[in-house]
């Protein structure tokens, strides 16, 4: 009887810490259950999220900026030349316009960051491969701000969202704080080979110009229904608002796109009259910096552009 009884004792001893040992997951699961946090993005969609994601895609410059400023990394980025040294090597899946979903497969992302107006149609396909459709979009240096306390909540980096919106607030208000009176007369012009459109204000260039201290000529020129933040190129009236200064930015190849804004310039004798065209002010802009969202970056286009006017502002000064 004793040996019986012993034996059962050990059974039951080990029977209960088997029990023990089993409920520690569970209990392990109802933690990471808690943890579960959302976040809402441009498009008033509200994603949840176990974790910050570590395998992230962005389909634009700007986006991939600012994860990198945040501390984060991508596995799938946007074609074409990168100022993020980091991404040299990362797969490229096409952009906000053209993705490549193959690539994009391939680089296995748990999110893919798009644009809020441009990639609604792609969300079904987004989330069909697996992967959390994160939208934004940035028309303003408020939007890129937006942007990256976005970006810091998903990937659970407020503290350095706030660091850097910090930094920006401060560089804006010293650029801002250095500006002359004389606000400088300017057309800003989007082009490509053959194609070329005035920025309104509701753009993000258009905008950056008037918080760097320009005036844009363009301000009340009817906008395009295609493209709301551009507008078509109205000569009678540029003439008669006398741009003092002509920027040019574009996506793609910007001396290609100098070179045949110029010709058309030939083409109607009157440009020639323009104090812009008459004082060799005609400059082609960055376009990392200007042909789409410079992410962080958005303090080294205004200081382009305030400097170009600080110039204008002491020659009109003579």
């Amino acid at each position: 009887m004793s040996k019986s009884f012993t034996l059962i004792f050990i059974l039951t001893t080990l029977l209960l810490f088997g029990c023990s040992d089993t409920s520690s997951p569970q209990k392990e699961s109802t933690t990471s259950a808690n943890d579960t946090y959302s976040i809402t993005d441009f498009a008033d969609r509200t994603i949840e999220l176990e974790h910050a994601p570590e395998r992230i895609a962005a389909l634009s410059n700007g986006e991939m900026d600012i994860i990198y400023a945040l501390g984060g990394e991508l596995v799938g980025r946007p074609n074409g030349v990168s100022h993020v040294e980091a991404t040299n090597d990362v797969t490229q899946i096409g952009s906000t316009h053209e993705i490549d979903l193959e690539q994009l497969t391939l680089a296995q992302p748990d999110v893919v960051l798009g644009h809020a107006q441009m990639n609604l149609k792609d969300i079904g396909t987004i989330e069909g491969l697996g992967a959390e459709f994160v939208l934004t979009q940035a028309q303003s240096i408020e939007d890129i701000q937006n942007q990256i306390q976005l970006f810091g909540e998903m990937l659970q980096k407020e503290d350095k969202a706030a660091e850097l919106l910090a930094t920006m607030d401060e560089q804006i208000k010293q650029i801002q704080a250095n500006q002359p009176e004389h606000k400088t007369r300017v057309l800003l012009v989007y082009g490509a080979p053959g194609t070329y459109m005035a920025a309104l204000p509701n753009s993000l260039s258009g905008h950056l110009l008037e918080v760097a201290g320009g005036e844009n000529i363009a301000s009340d020129f009817e906008q395009l229904e295609a493209y709301p933040q551009y507008a078509q190129l109205n000569t009678e009236r540029v003439i008669e608002a006398n741009p003092e200064y002509i920027l040019l930015m574009s996506h793609g190849n910007s001396e290609e796109v100098k070179k045949g804004f110029l010709k058309e310039m030939e083409q109607n004798a009157t440009w020639n009259n323009l104090e812009a065209v008459k004082q060799g002010r005609i400059e082609v802009l960055p376009s990392d910096l200007f042909g789409s969202n410079p992410g962080t970056r958005v303090t080294e286009a205004l200081e382009i552009l305030a400097q170009l006017f600080a110039e204008t502002s002491g020659h009109s000064a003579q």
